[in-house]
C-alpha cells in the first residue's frame, strides 16, 4: 500500500485546539483533573493579576514526572481514549493540560519533579504560530520560572500558564480590570466546590485558590435532616454498572433564607433540579433532566445522582472538557421510571409540605410503600423501608423485635409477586455457589425459625426453606451445607 504522512501544520490546529469550548472554569477543572491523576493530596490554584499581564499557577503533590512521562504529558494526544484506565483515572484523550491551558493563555510551563529530581518543559504558542512547527521548548524562561516557585517535597507537578490573551485579555488595548479579574476567579472558585464536593468531602483532598481553602458545596444537602434520600439503585448500561440515588430538598419553610439562597446554587432552585451526572466522583454534569422531562417549579426539590465509572464514557459520550454529556438510550426509561418518583415526592413536598415539621426526628423516603428498585439482577420492587410510619413502629420496639419486623418486610419484599422470577433447578446433588448476602439471609430465617419453635428438626427447616420464595432456585444439599455449616442443626 502506498501512503503519505502527512503532518499537521502547527499554527491552524493549535488555533483550533483553542476554541474547543472550555470556560475558565471548566479549563481549570481540567488542569485539576491532572492532580488528581497524580493522586495529589495537596492542590494550591493561583491567580496573579500583575500588571494586566498576569499568571496563573496550579501546583500539587502527587507523584511527579520523570522526563519521559513529562515530555509525552506534553504531547498533544497523549493518550488513547480507547484503553482501559485505571480506576478513579479522571483523564481521557491525553489532551486537557493543553487544551484547557491554552484556552486560557498562550504559553505553557510545567514544572515537574520526580524523586527529588527536577524536569521542565514549556509551549510558547506565540513561537509555534512565528515557525509553523511543533517546537516544544526544554527550559522554562527564567522570569517564569521565578514566579513558579520550587517544589517542598520529593515530588510534585507546578503548572503555569501566561500571556493571558483569552482569559484576561493580555497584550490588547482593553486589559481586563483588576476587579474583574478576581469576580472571575470567585466563579472559579464557586465551580470548583461544586465540581469537586464529593471528592473534597471525602476529607482526603484540599484544594485552595489564593491561599484560601475551597470548601465544598453539597448540592443534596445530605446533612440537612429534612433531605429526602431515595434507595440507591444499581443499574446495568451496556455491560457498565451504573449508581443511581434521587434526593429530594427540604420545603422552603425548613430552611433560613440564607441556607435557602446557597441550596439554590448559582443557577437558582429551578435550574438546578434534574440529573446530576458524576465520573469517579467528578461531576460532569447537571441542572436538567436531558430530554427526559422539562423544567417546573414543582420540580425543583428534585436531584438525582448518577454515579458512572471512567468504562462508561463511550456510552455516554464524555467530551473532551468534562462539561458535556448525552443520556445513553439503553438509559432512558429506567432514568425517567427513577425521576418520574423523585419529581412525584417534589411536588407533594412543594405543594403540600409532607415532610414532617417535628425538628427532633429526621424523615428519609418517599412516602409510597413500594418504589421500583431499577435493577435488574434483583427485585424489581422493592419496600420502601423509610417510610415514616415504619420509623415510628420501629422507634417504638426493641432490638429483638425490629430484627423479627425486618426479616419478616425482607421475606415480603422477596416473595411478593412482581419479583419472583423462575430459576432453572438444578441437581439436588450439586453443592451451588452462593453470595455472602444471601448466605446471611438463610442463616437469619433458619435461625428465626428454631427461635420460635416453627422446625424442631433439620427435616422441617430444610423443608421450609426450600419452600420460601426468596431461596427460589437453591437446592436441599446446598441449604443443608449451610445450616450444618453454622451449626443450627445437628
Amino acid at each position: 500500500m502506498n501512503v503519505v504522512i502527512t503532518e499537521p501544520s502547527a499554527s491552524p490546529v493549535i488555533q483550533a485546539l483553542r476554541s474547543i469550548g472550555y470556560t475558565a472554569s471548566t479549563a481549570i477543572s481540567d488542569l485539576v483533573d491532572n492532580c488528581l491523576d497524580a493522586e495529589a493530596l495537596n492542590i494550591h490554584i493561583n491567580f496573579e493579576y500583575g500588571n494586566a499581564d498576569g499568571i496563573i499557577t496550579v501546583s500539587d503533590d502527587g507523584s511527579g514526572m520523570d522526563e519521559e512521562m513529562l515530555q509525552t504529558a506534553m504531547n498533544i494526544g497523549s493518550k488513547d481514549p480507547r484503553i482501559r484506565r485505571k480506576a478513579n483515572e479522571l483523564g481521557r484523550f491525553g489532551m486537557g493540560l493543553k487544551t484547557a491551558s491554552f484556552s486560557l493563555g498562550k504559553r505553557l510551563s510545567v514544572l515537574t519533579k520526580f524523586n527529588g529530581v527536577y524536569y521542565e518543559r514549556c509551549w510558547d504558542l506565540d513561537h509555534v504560530s512565528e515557525c509553523n512547527s511543533w517546537e516544544l521548548f526544554t527550559i522554562i524562561p527564567k522570569e517564569i520560572k521565578e514566579k513558579m516557585g520550587t517544589i517542598k517535597g520529593e515530588n510534585g507537578t507546578i503548572v503555569s500558564i501566561d500571556k493571558l490573551d483569552r482569559f484576561m485579555r493580555a497584550g490588547e488595548k482593553r486589559t481586563l480590570k483588576e476587579t474583574s479579574f478576581y469576580n472571575k476567579v470567585s466563579k472559579i472558585n464557586r465551580h470548583l466546590e461544586f465540581v469537586f464536593h464529593s471528592i473534597l468531602q471525602n476529607g482526603n483532598v484540599e484544594m485552595s485558590i489564593n491561599n484560601k481553602k475551597i470548601i465544598p458545596w453539597d448540592p443534596f444537602l445530605q446533612k440537612n435532616q429534612h433531605t429526602i434520600e431515595g434507595e440507591m439503585q444499581i443499574l446495568r448500561i451496556n455491560e457498565n454498572r451504573i449508581k443511581v440515588q434521587y434526593y429530594i430538598l427540604p420545603h422552603a419553610s425548613h430552611l433560613t433564607e440564607v441556607e435557602y439562597e446557597k441550596a439554590g446554587g448559582y443557577k437558582g432552585w429551578r435550574d438546578h433540579q434534574g440529573l446530576y451526572v458524576y465520573r469517579e466522583n467528578r461531576l460532569l454534569y447537571f441542572g436538567d433532566w436531558m430530554g427526559l422531562f422539562p423544567k417546573d417549579a414543582a420540580s425543583q426539590l428534585a436531584r438525582v445522582r448518577i454515579d458512572l465509572s471512567n468504562d462508561a464514557d463511550a456510552d455516554w459520550q464524555v467530551d473532551i472538557k468534562k462539561s458535556g454529556v448525552n443520556l445513553p438510550d439503553e438509559a432512558k426509561k429506567r432514568l425517567e421510571a427513577i425521576s418520574s418518583i423523585a419529581r412525584k415526592v417534589s411536588r407533594e413536598i412543594f405543594y403540600f409540605r409532607t415532610q414532617s415539621t417535628r425538628s427532633d426526628r429526621t424523615y428519609k423516603g418517599s412516602l409510597n410503600t413500594w418504589e421500583q428498585s431499577g435493577r435488574e439482577d434483583g427485585p424489581q420492587f422493592i419496600l420502601n423501608r423509610n417510610h415514616p410510619l415504619l420509623v415510628e413502629l420501629l422507634n417504638l420496639m426493641n432490638d429483638e423485635q425490629a430484627m423479627l419486623l425486618n426479616l419478616y418486610l425482607k421475606f415480603i419484599q422477596l416473595g411478593s409477586p412482581s419479583n419472583i422470577v423462575d430459576s432453572p433447578k438444578v441437581s439436588e446433588e450439586v453443592l451451588q455457589e452462593v453470595s455472602e448476602s444471601q448466605k446471611e439471609l438463610i442463616i437469619q430465617f433458619a435461625t428465626s425459625m428454631m427461635k420460635l419453635d416453627v422446625a424442631e428438626n433439620k427435616d422441617d427447616l430444610l423443608n421450609i426453606l426450600i419452600t420460601q420464595p426468596a431461596f427460589d432456585g437453591l437446592n436441599r444439599t446446598t441449604m443443608k451445607n449451610i445450616i450444618e455449616g453454622e451449626g443450627l442443626i445437628e
